[in-house]
């Protein structure tokens, strides 16, 4: 079981550009069943956890259904974002309090820092990630969100190439 924030990136490090879209990241090639696909990562995840930007993202570009199976968990200081029928929980406060929730959630199988980086920079902050997975689209997008805004160490453990993605995946650098 780990806790990992698996993502996509801009070469210059945005996760969504300044319009608040990704539009430059669905319109690339990548095989969802290819390294560091989609397909078996979200099969090996038994929790997720994101910001309500990303939730409001799925609801308006998913609509129906929650998209998820797993347990979700949104972190906001407002509890009327949540559509009603998603099995998701609005929650605010410290990110190492909700962690033994996650991790109790996902059982056996990893827990999943959707994002956006800012969620993301909170359980880094708070020294609660064991993985960073990125897939890097080939382009530069000069603003955004960026995709880990916090200073952080990490190590690469490998890295492939996935359509028109490099993705590596990372592991928090000791000290």
């Amino acid at each position: 079981m780990a806790i990992i924030y698996y993502t996509a990136s801009s070469l210059d490090g945005f996760i969504v550009d300044s319009a608040g879209s990704l539009d430059w990241l669905l319109s690339r090639d990548i095989d969802v069943d290819g390294p560091f696909g989609y397909k078996a990562f979200e099969k090996s995840v038994g929790a997720l956890v994101m910001g309500s930007t990303t939730y409001r993202w799925v609801v308006e570009h998913e609509p129906g259904d929650w998209t998820y199976p797993q347990p979700t968990w949104v972190l906001t200081s407002r509890s009327d974002v949540v559509v009603d029928g998603h099995p998701v929980q609005a929650v605010s406060g410290d990110v190492a309090q909700l962690l033994p929730t996650l991790v109790a959630a996902a059982g056996e199988r990893d827990v999943w820092i959707v994002g956006g980086g800012d969620v993301a920079a909170q359980f880094v902050t708070a020294g609660l990630v064991d993985e960073l997975i990125v897939s890097y689209a080939p382009c530069s997008l000069g603003e955004g969100a960026p995709v880990l805004p916090v200073r952080s160490e990490w190590k690469l453990l490998e890295s492939a190439v996935n359509g028109d993605f490099v993705c590596a995946r990372w592991a928090r650098a000791a000290g």
